[in-house]
């Protein structure tokens, strides 16, 4: 357990990106209320999902992390929960069907609501309002009333939370899962993918071996591997207030843990030395994850390592690059190096879409599909060249049929991405260009496999 560490303890360091909240009052009586509802997921699952990712670090597993860049009260739906369940389930089966190795499954989903803003204000003609920062804390909607930061939000957050994590669990135990439903993951709208057909082959195939193993006596409906899947879920621990009132101490170990998901994570603008958010997830006992971009130096990652797990224990950290296409390749050697010759055990993956924004001519922001591919390939290249286990993949994406992201296979163009923008923050890639990414991710693991087994011949 950390030391000389409460979950209040950072309210003594340095917060950014926090809201200021106008009625103190309300803010108390929010964080009382949360603190006495049930928690969300439960220390148990938190350690089962860590001994997951130890198996990772080892190079014995790849994480799959992807969700929305921003849930919203508005498009919550019991279908859209579902869709981007099932191109998650899809796009581990592409990737276990080549690896050989497991898959595990993290969402961004049952909590990710707050966001960081670059600026704190919004200016629209000649008005000028608070930045919208998440539903968790304010509306989207640009007027006055909305845009004043709201602790009340944090119950519906809450709410909202757990509606989708019992979805979830249903969907991931209650055959929603299973191998015999491969060929109904893929949505009706991804008809016209390319990828949508090669997924149907390895559906076939995976069919065909299910078919093999029970006749040896191996019945797919009393194996619990193949009838159910661990799903996990994530979201970036930003709103200090809503994650405290949701911190409990197991009872079996003493261990204090955030009950709001399984993994959390720190972004790129909060991971500093001295920093709140830092403070705050040392002490939980959750697997954590740490944004690593351009600024970040060795000497001050290996500090923060000391500071999040140190223990150095398995499957406690997730590195998350986040470079951008041109600049992976250059920038990210140095860490992994660093990493590396510290002898930390973590897991490294790859976020190929921060780094990536682009606006287009249009006015809207974007995402082009070329980029995260490329940002993709350099991230396995240099751990490739370094010896280690590229271990992981990170995205904003959804199961809804969006044109948010230019490019792919289904080729979206500058001009069509107003049919169907719907983010109420980032550019998602859709279904489609999920499994196409997924795809080229399988060749990735597949080139990996191939020349391990090279060097232990």
């Amino acid at each position: 357990m950390a030391q000389n560490w409460t979950p209040d303890s950072w309210k003594n360091f340095e917060a950014k990106h926090l809201p200021a909240y106008q009625d103190a009052e309300a803010l108390k009586t929010a964080e009382s209320t949360l603190a006495a509802f049930p928690p969300l997921v439960f220390a148990g699952e938190a350690r089962a999902l860590k001994s997951e990712l130890a198996e990772v670090c080892e190079g014995r597993g790849f994480l799959l992390q992807g969700g929305d860049c921003a849930e919203s009260f508005a498009e919550f739906h019991p279908n859209n929960i579902r869709d981007t369940f099932r191109v998650l389930l899809q796009m581990a089966a592409v990737m276990i069907f080549a690896s050989k190795m497991p898959v595990v499954k993290v969402g961004r989903m049952a909590g990710q609501f707050a966001k960081p803003r670059s600026s704190p204000t919004e200016t629209q003609g000649d008005v000028t309002l608070p930045s919208y920062l998440g539903d968790i804390i304010n509306g989207i909607e640009f007027d006055e009333a909305g845009r004043q930061n709201d602790p009340e939000r944090m119950i519906r957050a809450y709410s909202q939370a757990a509606a989708t994590l019992n979805l979830l669990r249903a969907f991931a135990g209650g055959g929603y899962a299973n191998l015999r439903q491969v060929h109904n993951w893929t949505l009706d709208f991804m008809g016209r993918s390319p990828w949508a057909d090669r997924f149907s082959d390895i559906a076939d195939r995976i069919g065909e071996a299910l078919d093999f193993m029970e006749a040896c006596g191996i019945d797919p409906e009393t194996t619990p591997q193949l009838k159910s899947s661990p799903f996990y879920t994530s979201h970036e621990a930003l709103l200090l207030q809503y994650e405290e009132a949701l911190t409990r101490q197991d009872s079996l170990t003493g261990e204090w843990f955030d009950t709001s998901a399984h993994m959390l994570w720190i972004g790129d603008r909060t991971r500093f030395e001295g920093s709140a958010h830092v403070e705050y997830l040392r002490g939980v006992g959750n697997p954590i994850g740490m944004k690593c971009g351009p600024s970040l130096e060795p000497d001050a990652l290996l500090r923060m390592l000391d500071v999040l797990n140190p223990s150095r224990e398995p499957g406690r950290m997730t590195l998350i690059s986040r470079f951008g296409h041109e600049k992976v390749e250059a920038g990210l050697p140095k860490l992994v190096r660093a990493v590396k010759r510290e002898g930390h055990p973590v897991v490294w993956s790859c976020d190929p879409m921060h780094g990536n924004v682009i606006k287009a001519e249009s006015g809207l922001k974007t995402r082009p599909f070329d980029r995260i591919l490329s940002e993709v390939k350099g991230f396995f290249a240099v751990h490739r060249a370094e010896g280690t286990h590229a271990g992981g993949v990170h995205i904003e994406m959804t199961g809804q049929d969006v044109t948010e992201c230019t490019g792919g296979a289904v080729a979206i163009t500058d001009e069509a991405l107003a049919d169907r923008y719907r983010t109420h923050c980032d550019p998602r890639l859709n279904a489609a260009q999920s499994l196409e990414l997924a795809f080229l991710v399988a060749e990735m693991l597949n080139l990996e496999v191939q020349e391990r087994q090279k060097d232990a011949a």
